[in-house]
């Protein structure tokens, strides 16, 4: 589907089924709403489905993988080639989201969207060799920004048509919390200071360079906050476009989708600037330790389960969460009822 088609195929959220839901959680013997946010989430993915049951039995992890430019302006600790090195790792299942999978029974599907070279990763949907170093010029064009959209798309597609049921996010590209705080300074109008960190452990000497390319890439490129598609092509990166795609896609597919951490945040909010109603179809998971991420999620509407101050990325965030969300789902699909044991219901009380 085309970004123009997936965004017309983005409807409401099923409210009948959702008002099903929440009967049977207050059905179910247990004190009212005593779960929190767990009796939220299975509500909402009811919503998403617009079925009954929840089944989150068959899920992916979609690691959007690419380079940025602006790393040439030494904002990382480490070289641009461990995009790659950490790319082929998803397949070979070395990496730490890998480990995190295994036990946690999600397949791993590493796309190439932007590597700056090549690598086992499938490349089919690559749309260029990273980006360019943002401080010099834009990030990439238009084109090239919807074209890595298109492939998250396109990647939520072909994962609903094998089975999954529900999508977490995850990235590696060196450079992309740059990248992301450049954009989310931009779209929450806020100071780079504020919204820039560490990153993967930058010195103080390295977060001032970080801060000063942010603030040179958007002083030189100007990109426009109510145009946040002019955003992602001047200051942002292939990986964040990529993701906006999975999330855009699953809500056109009426599929769940797991925010992960600030990076994954960054892309969920353009999504959401491009489709108000594909944030009904996002889950939050964690708040990342980068300073932007609770601003994000704030915008975003979204109350994380975890607060661990991770900030690995890899999607380790949102894998870190899924067990919690099928328990979730386990106690609202088998608990009996206040009626099977013969115990009068609880009341809502004022």
């Amino acid at each position: 589907m085309t970004l123009e088609e997936t965004i017309k195929e983005i409807k409401p959220l099923d409210e009948n089924m959702m008002e099903k839901a929440r009967a049977r959680w207050n059905s179910i013997a247990h004190p009212l709403h005593s779960l929190g946010k767990l009796e939220d989430l299975v509500i909402q993915i009811t919503g998403i489905t617009g079925k009954p049951t929840v089944d989150i039995s068959k899920k992916a992890l979609v690691a959007m993988c690419a380079d940025n430019g602006v790393v040439e302006e030494g904002v990382t600790q480490t070289g641009q080639e461990i995009t790659a090195l950490v790319a082929n790792g998803f397949l070979e299942g070395t990496t730490t989201v890998c480990a995190m999978c295994r036990k946690c029974g999600v397949d791993v599907h590493p796309v190439d969207v932007g590597i700056a070279v090549d690598t086992n990763v499938p490349r089919n949907l690559k749309v260029a060799y990273g980006t360019k170093n943002m401080t010099k010029g834009p990030a990439m064009t238009r084109e090239e920004a919807k074209k890595a959209i298109e492939a998250g798309i396109q990647t939520a597609c072909e994962l609903k048509d094998k089975g999954y049921k529900l999508l977490a996010t995850g990235e590696m590209g060196i450079g992309n919390t740059t990248t992301s705080s450049a954009m989310a300074a931009v779209l929450l109008n806020q100071p780079v200071e504020v919204m820039t960190g560490r990153g993967a452990g930058l010195s103080s000497e390295g977060l001032v360079r970080k801060i000063n390319a942010i603030k040179k890439a958007i002083q030189i490129n100007d990109p426009d906050p109510e145009d946040v598609m002019d955003v992602l092509s001047k200051v942002g990166g292939l990986d964040i476009a990529g993701l906006a795609g999975v999330f855009l896609g699953g809500a056109a597919l009426r599929m769940p989708v797991v925010m992960d951490g600030f990076i994954s945040c960054v892309a969920a909010l353009t999504a959401k600037m491009l489709c108000p109603g594909a944030a009904d179809y996002m889950l939050s998971s964690h708040v990342s330790k980068e300073p932007a991420s609770r601003l994000i999620l704030e915008k975003l509407g979204k109350s994380p389960i975890l607060h661990g101050d991770m900030c690995l990325g890899e999607g380790t965030g949102a894998i870190a969460f899924l067990p919690v969300l099928e328990l979730g789902a386990e106690l609202y699909n088998t608990m009996g009822t206040f009626e099977d044991i013969h115990m009068e219901q609880y009341e809502e009380l004022t």
